[in-house]
């Protein structure tokens, strides 16, 4: 940082990483986010308020913040050091709501737009309704050398969030931390959190030790700097103030401010001593870059993972669904019971059935015989058909949806999305209506397959004598007709209804036809079921849509990161 080239350099890369930390998602309701999400936003903070602002103006004022905790006496130091009342003070708590900034005269340019602090309006003047967390209050003092301004922030400790949230934004966007605490509470944790945090930054700091018994302020100060040494702060300048009566201004008595008042002065006239607390501080925020990027990092690792753990649930439920379903079509399973009654009623009597084992040519020849009469209808037969394959359409459904639910609920994010999402703890409520039309449309295309492939009028001749819709409901039995499913008598029966409607097919259409009018019809069936699971899948992953991570967004962050350390 020793040149105008290294500055511009190292602003081209700290903008690069800045652009990164604002593009970075971390939207899963995760562990890791929630650290996440809090570093992000501290991060974008210090570089929109700080790093970025420094680097593009090396030489701008030092900015000294002043903070501390409830009721140190913040707000009347600031009036004292200037000799003038620019920012209330009382003992009603919080005092200090719109942070000011006091400059002198020649420094307004610096402060007036955004250069530091962005997030901030600026507002001048008497106070007024426009005064708030959200707004910067400028004030004008010529008690306050060129090249300096000092801003009084709220509470670090403040009841308020909204305050300590912008006591924290604002002392990342100092050069120098002019830290305020009492003989009371110097010990107190809320303030070395931050110690320790300015410790780890690298940033300049000095110490006001206020309100101290004059009989006691060697040991306390003693006790406060061996606290110091011990979080790396032993640099750390102490400047202590007796306790004593303010003035009938509301003031520390000179005597008692003028060492701190001299220290600053020195310090806002002396270019060289400013640069090197800037340069510092500086420095430090760069160096904590690193850390707090790779927390970003490990963060948006931990989204994508999460978000791909969701993902693989739907899509493995609905496969698993579709691999039930091919085996249910393919197993025997859906001629059991209703299926073959109703088969009987179609061909015969159960003493045809048990004729089938003798010759297949003597069973040719009876259902030939028979169907020279009245050939039963074959409404009930298909019905049965098609609610079996409905049912198990409908069941493998359902599960998977459960499935999804109950794994989903093991994993860290989900609990959130279900209950932005309450219908995803069932199918789609259409669901069976899809299905009802989609064995509707599957039995039409098995009839389009029929009228296919007898269009030749002999073949034509042999379907109208068992009837279209007929041939239809044996062609769905065929491409359902094995029995590894089946048990006991069913066998047996089955294996009949089996061989009897393959044989009644190769009798119109030839053999090698039959075979391939049952596997495209199978095939036909399995298509429009893994469009209907799909549609089902998709539902949830419609869901996680919004909270998907790309990978690539971890790579870019930690790669701008690098780059940064790289040029410092």
């Amino acid at each position: 940082m020793s040149s105008g080239v290294d500055a511009m350099s190292m602003l081209g890369a700290v903008t690069a990483l800045r652009d990164e930390v604002e593009a970075a998602a971390l939207p899963l309701d995760i562990p890791e986010a929630v650290a996440g999400r809090v570093t992000r936003a501290a991060l974008l903070n210090q570089l929109d308020d700080y790093v970025i602002p420094r680097l593009r103006s090396i030489d701008a004022p030092l900015l000294a913040v002043v903070g501390g905790s409830t009721g140190a006496g913040k707000s009347t130091l600031v009036n004292s050091i200037v000799d003038a009342e620019v920012s209330p003070s009382g003992v009603l708590r919080p005092t200090t709501t719109t942070p000011v900034l006091v400059h002198n005269p020649q420094d307004r340019d610096w402060f007036l737009g955004d250069r530091i602090l962005p997030s901030l309006s600026r507002v001048t003047g008497a106070r007024s309704s426009e005064d708030g967390v959200l707004s910067l209050r400028l004030v004008e003092s010529r008690s306050l050398p060129p090249g300096m301004a000092l801003l009084d922030a709220p509470d670090i400790d403040s009841v308020v969030s909204a305050n300590r949230a912008l006591a924290s934004q604002l002392l990342a966007a100092a050069d120098l931390w002019l830290f305020v605490t009492t003989a009371a509470r110097y010990a107190d944790a809320v303030p070395w959190d931050l110690l320790r945090q300015a410790s780890e930054h690298g940033t300049a700091l000095a110490i006001v030790l206020d309100r101290v018994p004059p009989e006691a302020m060697t040991d306390i100060r003693s006790h406060l700097a061996g606290m110091l040494r011990e979080q790396g702060l032993s640099t750390a300048p102490i400047f202590g103030i007796p306790e004593a009566r303010l003035t009938p201004a509301g003031r520390v008595p000179d005597s008692d401010i003028a060492r701190l008042r001299s220290w600053l002065t020195a310090l806002a006239s002396d270019a060289r001593a400013r640069g090197v607390i800037v340069r510092q501080t500086l420095e430090g925020a760069l160096a904590s870059l690193d850390a707090r990027a790779a927390s970003l990092v490990a963060a948006s690792r931990a989204q994508v993972a999460a978000v791909e753990s969701l993902h693989a649930v739907p899509s493995e439920a609905y496969a698993e669904a579709m691999r039930q379903v091919e085996h249910g079509v393919t197993d025997g399973t859906l001629l059991r019971g209703e299926v073959l009654a109703r088969w009987q009623e179609y061909v015969g009597t159960g003493e045809f059935f048990r004729q089938v084992e003798s010759t297949i040519s003597r069973v040719r020849d009876r259902l030939t015989a028979a169907i020279k009469g009245t050939v039963p209808p074959a409404g009930d037969l298909g019905e049965a058909l098609q609610s079996g394959v409905a049912a198990l359409v409908s069941a493998q459904a359902h599960g998977a949806s459960a499935s999804v639910v109950r794994s989903w609920r093991q994993l860290p994010g989900a609990d959130p999305v279900l209950a932005a999402h309450p219908g995803l703890a069932k199918p789609a409520p259409d669901l069976e209506s899809k299905i009802e039309r989609l064995v509707r449309d599957w039995q039409g295309e098995l009839l389009e397959l029929v009228r296919n492939e007898g269009r030749d009028r002999r073949t034509t001749a042999r379907i109208a004598a068992y009837g279209l819709n007929g041939i239809g409901v044996i062609l769905m039995l065929v491409v359902f007709a094995h029995t590894g499913g089946l048990v006991g008598a069913e066998v047996g029966i089955a294996g009949g209804t089996a061989v009897l409607a393959q044989k009644v097919l190769e009798a119109i259409f030839g053999d090698q036809a039959v075979r391939e009018m049952a596997a495209k019809a199978r095939r036909r069936l399995l298509e429009h079921v893994h469009e209907l699971f799909a549609a089902e899948q998709a539902r949830y992953d419609g869901v996680l849509a919004p909270l998907d991570v790309k990978a690539a967004q971890a790579q870019r962050l930690a790669e701008s990161a690098a780059a940064v350390k790289a040029v410092r």
